[in-house]
């Protein structure tokens, strides 16, 4: 199967390939509701809470598939979109009020913050996993609290490095870096071309988090142990923090404020030529002619290896829960088993361009993984992350301290001189210590 990924994410092909999904599904759906293992309750609708699409084409096919679900079920389903950054606490909201959207795509372990909020979908997911090849452990374990499925993993969204060639050569480096070392020495040289790199320091969701557990991880430092007792305060984090001291030192200005649109806009503005970001920014810049021949010099990596000796790589992660204020939870249910079906599934994961990394190992074949080399980096984001509460157990401390930016506020707390790195050190252990009673 031959996908061309430029042309379906540009303009007017976009739009009609997640509209040309509604008429192949139309038969089929029909016929698979009739077979769906969960029966929708009689009068139902529902409502969707997501984050804003940074892959067009991606909530095309998402949106595509849902007409699908309506035609073959009868069911209206509503779609809201909060920003990254809005998601968290809307859904806190609904799930403690008990009202609201139906369903939440959330990040990370954010189910984890309301358990007892959500509908139990364990039979959902067992199913799931039964006909699509399994599920992706990192994966799993933002679903699945003692034993029970509170969520439904969806995707995650890889973090890899994005870079200009052509910039990265004229710092004198023939290849990319791939250790820490030699990141930095490349970070410095772009900084004395003028075309500097830039990641943020600031309350991102998924790029501020995603650069702190690396920055800490590939130093072999952690907030917990196994046992899940506090660990921050270790040498480990000192070699993290000073590391962050010399990037942020030859970073552009201004990254300590930076949420998740700030790393995409300034590099495609050509204010920075080296961040990390999903493929979105690639495609981004691809999709515009005024920044195409940008997007042409524009090649991914793995983020580099640090002291640990090894990759050690976060990964947005997204779940789908349903909130148990849901008065048509078996619809629900089935809205998700409809949208999880391979026709629906390939379908949605051909539209966001190796932007979502499957949860399920069954659609680990689907063609756009190497249709194009820029993807390469995201492929393995599924088997490769690195849960955000390591070492210790997912759960209510770890959505805690994930959710109140302890790492990312660690960091940029010493790199602006704000704290000393003991000082911000031990603030982040007391407040660390505050989930982990």
């Amino acid at each position: 199967m031959s996908i061309d990924r430029r042309k379906l994410l540009q303009g007017g092909a976009a739009i009609a390939a997640g509209a040309a999904l509604t008429g192949p599904f139309a038969r089929p759906a029909l016929a698979q509701s009739g077979a769906m293992m969960f029966t929708p309750e009689e009068g139902a609708s529902l409502r969707l809470l997501r984050w804003v699409p940074f892959v067009k084409a991606e909530e095309e096919a998402w949106n595509a598939n849902t007409a699908a679900f309506t035609k073959a079920t009868g069911i209206e389903v509503r779609i809201d979109q909060e920003s990254w950054e809005d998601v968290r606490p809307k859904a806190a909201v609904a799930a403690n009020v008990g009202s609201g959207p139906d369903m939440v795509m959330s990040w990370f372990d954010d189910p984890f913050q309301y358990p007892d909020k959500l509908v139990d979908v364990t039979d959902l997911c067992t199913m799931l996993g039964e006909k699509n090849g399994g599920w992706y452990d990192g994966l799993r374990g933002y679903g699945e609290k003692d034993g029970k499925f509170i969520s439904t993993p969806l995707c995650a969204i890889g973090n890899a490095i994005c870079y200009r060639e052509s910039h990265m050569k004229a710092a004198g480096f023939d290849e990319f870096p791939k250790d820490t070392e030699g990141f930095l020495a490349l970070c410095t040289a772009m900084k004395e071309k003028g075309t500097p790199a830039g990641f943020p320091f600031g309350k991102a969701v998924g790029d501020g988090n995603n650069f702190a557990h690396w920055l800490l991880w590939s130093h072999g430092g952690q907030t917990v142990n196994e046992a899940g007792e506090v660990a921050i305060n270790s040498p480990e984090t000192v070699a993290a923090i000073e590391y962050a001291k010399k990037l942020y030192a030859v970073f552009v200005p201004g990254t300590e404020s930076w949420l998740d649109i700030n790393n995409n806009r300034a590099f495609l503005a050509g204010d920075i030529s080296l961040t990390a970001n999903g493929v979105s920014l690639y495609y981004a810049a691809m999709k515009d002619e005024a920044t195409k021949a940008l997007g042409e010099d524009i090649r991914t990596s793995n983020l580099p290896i640090g002291p640990v000796g090894k990759s050690v790589e976060l990964h947005q992660t997204s779940t789908i829960s349903i909130f148990s204020h849901c008065k048509f939870p078996n619809a629900a249910k089935a809205y998700l088993e409809f949208m999880y079906a391979p026709e629906q599934m390939n379908a949605w994961l051909t539209g966001a361009s190796a932007y979502c990394c499957q949860a399920l190992k069954g659609f680990a074949d689907n063609p756009v993984w190497t249709s194009n080399p820029i993807h390469a980096p995201y492929a393995k984001a599924s088997e490769s992350l690195r849960p955000n509460g390591f070492a210790g157990p997912l759960g209510p401390a770890s959505a805690g301290v994930m959710a109140d930016y302890v790492l990312v506020d660690m960091f940029a707390e010493a790199v602006t001189g704000q704290r000393s790195t003991e000082e911000a050190i031990a603030n982040a252990e007391r407040r660390i210590a505050r989930y982990y009673r």
